[in-house]
């Protein structure tokens, strides 16, 4: 047992959330959300080489990937690979990219069921 980070009853350490006042993960001495994120330590530009969220803060709001390489539901970077990206290079469902492979795409270039580019890809 471990006392609430927010009003200090004791709870389980296993506990969702706090009988007493409600808070999530109770146990916890700091939340910051749901979810899984991980950033590379090393950056160039300041960016993340690699940067992968499929992470929700605790008010819902979801967490972008931002970084050389971007992965999760929402990214943005050189390369993205997303639900919802922008990059150079983005394989997502809906994308706005230089070069896409996308359900729903605008781009420079790239292959979408539907696209608008300013450039076909020929094979």
């Amino acid at each position: 047992m471990k006392p609430c980070r927010e009003c200090k009853h004791e709870v389980s350490e296993q506990a969702r959330a706090c009988p007493n006042c409600g808070a999530p993960e109770p146990a916890k001495d700091k939340f910051d959300g749901y979810g899984y994120e991980y950033k590379s330590e090393a950056k160039l530009m300041g960016l993340p080489i690699l940067h992968i969220s499929f992470k929700y803060r605790a008010n819902g709001r979801p967490v972008p990937a931002v970084g050389i390489i971007a992965i999760g539901q929402f990214a943005a970077g050189a390369i993205s690979i997303s639900q919802f990206g922008v990059g150079l290079l983005s394989v997502s469902q809906f994308t706005v990219a230089a070069v896409a492979i996308a359900q729903f795409a605008a781009g420079y270039t790239g292959i979408a069921q539907i696209g608008a580019f300013l450039k076909q890809i020929v094979m």
